[in-house]
């Protein structure tokens, strides 16, 4: 373990003066020297804490928790058995799925908000979670649709033009993709226009 790192479960800074104001990041990855390394990169702006497994993840989540970055294939229980849990508990977090795993038609059902395909950069990290948190702000059928959105374009990274015009799995999503936007025209305003909010998603 880097010897800046947090034990686990423990803040990855000294506790700051508004700490209780700083948004809560938790890291989960088997790979305890990756997961330390995600608490040093966000530390200065958030409080983060660290889980090396499921179980532990499931342990140290509670309702302080804004985001969750979050490992796909772990020992034991996996990212995604992970997933269902936080989901089933009714936490209202952000969940990025944080992986090495090439993302495949699988991901349509998986209830996280955004997809991460590790090797991953100081920048990619804190993108993520900025974004993250400002969704956390919008309506349900906004952030619906933001996650929609980022499995569509997830999928496009993977799939050829042709395999996208023969995956029913893509063409489902694209479909309910088209459905929010129609709903959400009104929220994106809100938010900033529409090329602004649309670019967390192409970006």
């Amino acid at each position: 373990m880097s010897p800046d790192a947090p034990a686990h479960g423990e803040r990855s800074r000294a506790e700051a003066t508004d700490e209780e104001e700083r948004p809560t990041v938790l890291a989960v990855d088997d790979d305890q020297d990756l997961a330390d390394t995600y608490a040093i990169w966000l530390g200065e702006e958030y409080d983060v804490r660290t889980a090396y497994n499921g179980e532990s993840a499931i342990e140290d989540i509670d309702e302080d928790v804004d985001v969750v970055l979050l490992d796909r294939r772990m020992p034991d229980m996996s990212g995604g058995d992970v997933l269902d849990r936080i989901r089933d508990a009714g936490y209202e977090v952000r969940v990025s799925m944080l992986t090495a795993v090439e993302p495949d038609e699988d991901i349509v059902d998986m209830p996280f908000d955004e997809y991460l395909v590790k090797p991953v950069t100081r920048e990619d990290v804190l993108d993520v979670v900025e974004n993250l948190l400002a969704r956390s702000e919008y309506n349900d059928d906004l952030q619906e649709y933001f996650a929609v959105s980022a499995k569509v374009a997830t999928l496009e990274s993977e799939l050829s033009s042709d395999e996208r015009e023969s995956n029913a799995a893509y063409q489902h999503l694209q479909q309910r993709k088209a459905d929010l936007e129609a709903q959400v025209q009104d929220s994106l305003s809100d938010v900033g226009d529409f090329e602004d909010a649309f670019r967390e998603i192409e970006s």
